[in-house]
């Protein structure tokens, strides 16, 4: 237990300390791109300095399992350069009982992540978008809320805002049913006019809307000067693909929050399947945290006066990296519905590790 301890405790300091290199790194490569993307909009630099400290922790969480294995290869190189792991084996543990109090570390520490880390890296997300929102056009961007079984955009232009309200989706996410458009003049911010339509459509420049009828608000008598339309067209300046990529946006939320935005997005009729890969991603993190570990462990454990090191060194690390991005792609199929969810999320990190547990016995057990 007390060895278990001692080689997990290596493991954590090594781990924490090339998660702050890679912070002070990361940090220095977000305030240069944040001085060349905003240096010349009339920002101070204490701005910018705040713009790169709230992207840093979302770049920092995604690249998780690289530190990891990357902590791995340096704790299991140094042990075996320095002949402790000969020690260890002369008193008799096999190579994967010795891994045993390291693999509960870094579970445990995968599930602290999770729980605790995630909300951050959300919160310094979205403080980001809203910061870099505020910096360009406010009055012309687009937000979306999603009430319960409801959904309220909102959009601008020169003449004003228009909020609108739809009782639900279609598949697609760009038709919408039970609509309500209520436009304000930007001068006063008074409503001017008011339309509620069965149907809207989102195409390029405009909104088609399909029985709709149209009340003037700043006339003398709204009700009685009402129009109705078969088919109304309203232009926007707003795009499909700006409208999918801020339902993206809204999935930026912590895992705690994700189980309640996918309830909310299957009650306005749309599709959360980006959402539950974003939670079941999530959740298996942990388990994606031992398959590195396993991975960095697996060929460099072996004594240094074997020779090769820097060949298995340059092995480890590439399989490293196969890992991770085999696993990005299986998400994206996953999403895309290509193959099914819990096969796409699950399956690398799992057959990594079976097969670095395989690997690890041929080799220092077998």
């Amino acid at each position: 237990m007390t060895l278990g301890l001692y080689m997990a405790r290596r493991l954590m300091a090594m781990l924490g300390l090339i998660t702050a290199v890679f912070l002070g790194v990361l940090y220095l490569f977000e305030l240069v791109e944040m001085v060349r993307r905003f240096g010349g909009a009339g920002s101070d630099m204490s701005q910018l300095v705040w713009l790169a400290l709230l992207r840093v922790p979302r770049t920092l969480y995604q690249i998780l399992p690289l530190i990891m294995i990357l902590a791995s290869m340096a704790v299991f190189l140094a042990m075996a350069r320095t002949s402790e792991l000969v020690v260890v084996r002369a008193s008799g543990r096999s190579a994967l009982r010795m891994m045993i109090e390291p693999l509960a570390a870094v579970f445990i520490a995968g599930a602290l992540a999770v729980a605790l880390f995630n909300p951050v890296v959300a919160m310094s997300t979205r403080l980001y978008h809203a910061q870099v929102q505020a910096m360009q056009d406010p009055e012309t961007a687009t937000q979306i809320a999603l009430g319960d079984g409801e959904i309220w955009l909102r959009q601008g232009d020169e003449a004003g805002q228009t909020v609108i309200r739809a009782g639900r989706a279609g598949r697609d996410g760009l038709s919408f049913h039970e609509v309500s458009f209520l436009h304000f003049e930007r001068a006063t911010g008074r409503p001017v006019s008011r339309i509620e339509a069965a149907e809207a459509r989102l195409g390029d420049g405009a909104w088609t809307l399909r029985e709709a009828r149209r009340w003037q608000l700043d006339a003398d008598n709204p009700e009685a000067e009402a129009r109705s339309f078969t088919q109304l067209s309203l232009p926007t300046d707003l795009t499909p693909e700006r409208l999918r990529d801020t339902f993206a946006r809204v999935g930026t939320l912590s895992v705690w929050a994700l189980p309640e935005l996918i309830g909310a997005l299957e009650r306005a009729g749309l599709s959360a399947r980006e959402q539950r890969s974003a939670l079941h991603s999530e959740l298996s993190l942990p388990v994606m945290l031992i398959a590195m570990l396993m991975i960095g462990a697996m060929l460099s454990m072996r004594h240094s006066r074997t020779g090769r090191t820097g060949a298995r060194v340059l092995i480890t690390v590439l399989a490293g990296f196969a890992l991770f991005f085999a696993r990005n792609f299986a998400l994206v199929l996953g999403e895309n519905g290509q193959i099914p969810l819990w096969l796409a999320v699950w399956t690398p990190p799992f057959a990594s590790i079976l097969l670095a547990t395989g690997l690890l016995l041929h080799l220092e057990d077998g």
